[in-house]
């Protein structure tokens, strides 16, 4: 039985929309700004740009490639090609371990901050974040966090949400959300920067983002962007490989690949554009962490005019973002247990979904009942690790640029060039295939290695 069962995307466009959903989350509108604040602006912009067009995007295509040759969940699929091309079927402890293991510990940190995100969209619009000082701000989220009984009922309805979508399967959940969402998220974030060009600094914003400064450009600096922009793409533990197992033959996937990776990146700086306004108006610091978005960010729609619906207006598409993220995330390991078993899809999704949210509850208790427990920290690179902070190291720093080098060589060295030039450029030896192997066989595995090296460096 393969994962898609003959089911496949009602259209094209459909397919795009699931996919940008996919990769635009969390990354492109929590991350981003505070990442980009810490290294220096236009000049990482400038890099992030480049490391999407010359990493990413090959990624995304190596791996949407995978899914529709196998037409099946990342494991199968991958036993599938590896097998096709003469190899061994135990490749698929590639997608057991990126797209089961790797998924679920990223839907464990992802979880909590989808809860922050509903949350925050309900305080903002009960007016319960209005003219706070910047202390406040602060205390406020402290105090979601301080409890188990503040933030687990957030974190819970987040991750039923994200459950109940997949459970209802391909056509009744999965697209029927993201119809819905991405159209909303995108009108919202352009609502966004326009209101942040009335009301904030926008002049600046536009200049620390696009001016790059390049004595600020460092070699951590340039492995940070690359970084970056693989993790944006959501390449590395296989959720669009599960997503291509779903396209049909007929659609282009070099140009389908890159209209997700352009979507994804505008989105990020369009995020960028509407918040650097905000928090420059009130000499906040672009450089404030994870917390900038949670902290930084209420207290200046608290103080200018129309924050208090703009700033629910936010914190929605914020959620939004988060969910249809999740939801991607959660289709690995809901396809592999489809294929390893008999389960229904229901079945399939609520046992992955209880999995990865008992991991989730550990890293949402690690803020209060479990704080100070740090499980990895006789490790000096996992000290001072709660489990929350620890899910997000292990899989940002580790598993998904260990997962784009694993996948890279299977894609570039092992998979026979015949089929990939069959999937990406109809049977053609193009200029374009040619680039493309080159950078999926020698580049991406080189610029992975680094990153790999630079975290384990500090």
């Amino acid at each position: 039985m393969t994962t898609s069962g003959g089911m496949q995307w009602s259209s094209r466009l459909t397919f795009i929309m699931a996919s940008v959903g996919c990769a635009v989350g969390l990354g492109n509108i929590w991350m981003f700004p505070y990442i980009v604040g810490s290294n220096g602006g236009g000049a990482f912009v400038l890099v992030y740009l480049i490391a999407v067009a010359s990493l990413a995007l090959p990624m995304l295509m190596a791996e949407l490639m995978v899914g529709r040759r196998g037409a099946a969940g990342p494991p199968a699929a991958i036993s599938a090609v590896a097998r096709e091309s003469g190899h061994s079927g135990n490749w698929r402890w590639m997608g057991i371990l990126l797209g089961g293991v790797g998924a679920i510990m990223a839907l464990a940190f992802y979880g909590v901050v989808g809860g922050w995100t509903l949350a925050y969209a309900y305080k903002m619009a009960a007016g319960q974040l209005q003219n706070v000082d910047a202390a406040t701000a602060t205390l406020i989220f402290d105090q979601l966090n301080g409890e188990a009984g503040s933030l687990l009922p957030w974190v819970t309805a987040f991750f039923a949400t994200t459950v109940v979508i997949s459970a209802r399967g391909l056509q009744a959940g999965i697209e029927k959300a993201v119809k819905i969402m991405m159209p909303a998220l995108f009108v919202m974030l352009v609502a966004m920067m326009i209101y942040a060009a009335v009301v904030g600094d926008f002049a600046r914003a536009v200049s620390f983002l696009f001016q790059p400064d390049f004595s600020k450009l460092t070699s951590k600096t340039v492995l940070a962007a690359f970084g970056q922009a693989f993790f944006s793409v959501s390449v590395g533990i296989t959720n669009m490989m599960a997503y291509g197992a779903y396209m049909d033959k007929k659609t282009k996937l070099p140009g389908s690949a890159a209209i997700v990776a352009g979507a994804d990146t505008a989105v990020a700086l369009l995020a960028g554009l509407a918040i650097f306004p905000i928090i420059f108006i009130y000499g906040l610091e672009p450089s404030g962490g994870p917390g900038l978005v949670y902290m930084a960010l209420p207290f200046a729609f608290g103080q200018i005019p129309g924050g208090l619906v703009f700033g629910t207006v936010f914190f929605v598409l914020l959620f939004f973002a988060a969910l249809t993220s999740s939801i991607g995330m959660l289709e690995p390991p809901v396809s592999w247990l489809r294929d390893a078993t008999n389960l229904s899809r229901r079945s399939a999704a609520l046992l992955a979904g209880s999995v990865a949210f008992v991991l989730c509850t550990l890293a949402a208790l690690s803020f209060n009942e479990l704080a100070g427990i740090y499980p990895l920290g006789t490790f000096a690179l996992f000290e001072n690790k709660g489990f929350f902070d620890l899910f997000i190291y292990a899989v940002t720093q580790f598993l998904m640029p260990i997962g784009g080098v694993v996948i890279a060589v299977f894609v570039g060295w092992f998979v026979k060039k015949q089929f990939s030039r069959d999937e990406l450029f109809n049977g053609e030896d193009t200029l374009q295939y040619k680039m493309w192997l080159i950078i999926v066989r020698f580049v991406a595995p080189v610029l992975l290695a680094l990153v790999l090296v630079d975290v384990a460096t500090g």
